[in-house]
């Protein structure tokens, strides 16, 4: 049986968006993601960050600014018994990045390169997983990857659109829908 995978951006989705979040101090973790992560690994399924981390390919802040606060934030989702399997990113943009950074990259959503990576590496069942994006372009990845459930968490203010599909206002109501889908309680 093939491993099932839990996609989730990191801006937006896992924290609140602020402008190039490089800082400890200003990551803020969204409401319900640790309820969410740990009723995905109650379904067994595989929790794997896939982002954009343009800010390091535009000057903003290093490859080990990004390294540190990563290394922070799973150690915050270890503590709650969390494993976040892998972290993808993709420091390049096709217009804004300086040097090296300056570049189409496969790895840049809406492209799925980061997700295609994962299912090489982990032996995943796309067609059985689920990823968790707040914008088009991660939704656009993950149709693109052929993951059968492309989740869109919409902020305030944001208007639903029926074509996109599964859509919702919070992190609990998609720990709901999780719950409902793969027969797991919900957590809230």
């Amino acid at each position: 049986m093939q491993t099932k995978a839990l996609f989730l951006d990191r801006d937006g989705v896992i924290n609140v968006e602020r402008s190039y979040v490089c800082k400890i101090d200003a990551f803020e973790f969204l409401p319900g993601i640790f309820d969410l992560c740990r009723m995905a690994q109650e379904a067994r399924f595989v929790p794997i960050v896939v982002t954009n981390q343009a800010g390091i390919g535009r000057g903003f802040y290093s490859d080990e600014d990004f390294q540190r606060l990563t290394s922070w934030m799973l150690d915050q989702f270890r503590a709650r018994g969390i494993r976040i399997e892998r972290v993808y990113h993709c420091p390049f943009h096709p217009t804004e990045g300086i040097g090296e950074y300056r570049r189409e990259s496969f790895d840049r959503k809406p492209n799925p390169g980061m997700i295609l990576k994962a299912r090489s590496e982990f032996g995943l069942d796309l067609a059985q997983s689920v990823l968790v994006g707040d914008k088009d372009s991660d939704i656009e990845a993950g149709r693109a990857a052929g993951v059968r459930y492309n989740v869109k968490l919409l902020h305030e203010g944001a208007t639903a659109d029926a074509r996109s599909g599964l859509e919702f206002a919070d992190l609990y109501a998609i720990g709901a829908w999780l719950g409902e889908t793969f027969g797991r309680p919900s957590p809230v």
